[in-house]
């Protein structure tokens, strides 16, 4: 496994580098958003561990262009932003994963070997419907009519058992042990990618909606 990781704090850096090749891992390493942008374009690499702040190109951007250019390695990205439009902007960028500065080291291996078991094939069984919806699982592929949205696997999962389960009033704790059953998460980001999901909804006029229950989770309704 080859981890790629991105951080202009050297410090920080050696200490990344060191704990991930003690778990076996082969590193390379950048300092700057340019050069890591080519490593990371040139090479294959497992996972990626990518600051937010780095100079000559920001993580954001670097990621934004790497996706563009077709570049699926997962990447965790590395913040000092907690900020809820942090996070979102850092998601909608590509990111599979966030996590805030300071980060104790073995939470950071954590979610690399999530990342990793991650890119085992995502199999649903079936296409599954509810009101005027029909999400193509194996290709996560939201449609209404003639009108269709792709979605990422982690929007997919949560829109597949929103739609397995709808007008039902599903917990946050459930919801969050279904679709992330397989890494450790943060709370917001159920509330980021039910975000998602309602634009995507919106995008395609559908007439569901993902209605929020205060205090207990989420209910995909119609209107």
């Amino acid at each position: 496994m080859k981890i790629l990781v991105i951080e202009d704090d050297e410090s920080l850096l050696m200490a990344i580098e060191y704990r991930v090749k003690k778990e076996n891992y082969q590193v390379a390493a950048s300092t700057d958003g340019l050069s890591g942008l080519c490593l990371l374009e040139s090479q294959s690499f497992d996972a990626v561990l990518l600051d937010r702040m780095l100079p000559y190109l920001d993580g954001v951007t670097l990621l934004k262009k790497a996706r563009a250019k077709g570049v699926k390695t997962p990447v965790l990205l590395l913040t000092a932003m907690d900020a809820i439009h942090d996070r979102v902007s850092g998601l909608d960028a590509g990111a599979d994963d966030y996590l805030v500065k300071p980060f104790a080291m073995d939470e950071l291996l954590a979610r690399v070997r999530a990342l990793i078991r991650r890119q085992e094939p995502w199999n649903p069984i079936e296409m599954v419907t509810a009101y005027d919806l029909c999400l193509d699982a194996g290709r996560c592929l939201l449609r209404r009519e003639e009108c269709v949205v792709s979605l990422s696997r982690k929007e997919g999962a949560l829109m597949e058992f929103l739609m397995r389960n709808p007008n039902q009033i599903l917990p946050r704790s459930v919801l969050l042990d279904r679709v992330w059953s397989d890494s450790i998460v943060e709370e917001g980001n159920l509330d980021i990618y039910i975000h998602f999901l309602r634009k995507r909804i919106a995008g395609i006029r559908s007439r569901c909606a993902i209605r929020t229950i205060r205090g207990i989770g989420y209910q995909l309704v119609e209107k």
